[in-house]
């Protein structure tokens, strides 16, 4: 559902992917090839969210913001994460379950492995593996990257499929 909140309303490319049961307010941008899939909450309303293009946001996150967010390119962000950063880079894999708190920042390359918490106003460098509550920063590895591209491949042949499908 896409709704209006204050005179903006949600931006969405069209070759981007909303399911029925995702639930977008306010003043949202989501870029080319995007996806978001059922339970998805991306509210606009306090402050502007930008998704870029391939990002994937799966079942049951919750995206929002109180001093706007942006997000770059070629993103999966697993099922139930909760977003509440400022920015996240290219290239990343965020896990099942974590947490990104107020005004953090993620770099480019990165993974956050499921159920990890990121602190408030914490900066995880490029090429970082972040995992544990709190979140530790390890460098990242070959095997890493590759699960990335993997999880941007499946997820953007789903999108293709569930377009064909007509959702």
């Amino acid at each position: 559902m896409l709704r209006e909140y204050n005179g903006k309303s949600p931006r969405i490319a069209p070759s981007a992917l909303i399911h029925e049961t995702a639930f977008i307010l306010g003043d949202v941008e989501i870029g080319e090839n995007s996806s978001e899939w059922p339970g998805a909450v991306i509210r606009g309303d306090v402050a502007k969210i930008k998704i870029g293009n391939n990002v994937h946001i799966q079942d049951n996150c919750v995206v929002h913001t109180e001093f706007g967010m942006e997000t770059e390119d070629n993103i999966v962000i697993a099922h139930a994460v909760v977003v509440h950063c400022l920015k996240i880079g290219n290239n990343v894999m965020i896990g099942n379950n974590s947490t990104l708190l107020d005004n953090c920042e993620i770099g480019s390359n990165c993974m956050i492995g499921a159920g990890a918490l990121i602190a408030p106003y914490a900066k995880i460098p490029d090429n970082s593996l972040v995992i544990g509550i709190p979140g530790r920063r390890k460098t990242i590895s070959q095997k890493h990257y590759e699960q990335i591209g993997f999880s941007l491949e499946y997820y953007a042949k789903l999108v293709r499929e569930y377009k064909q499908q007509g959702f």
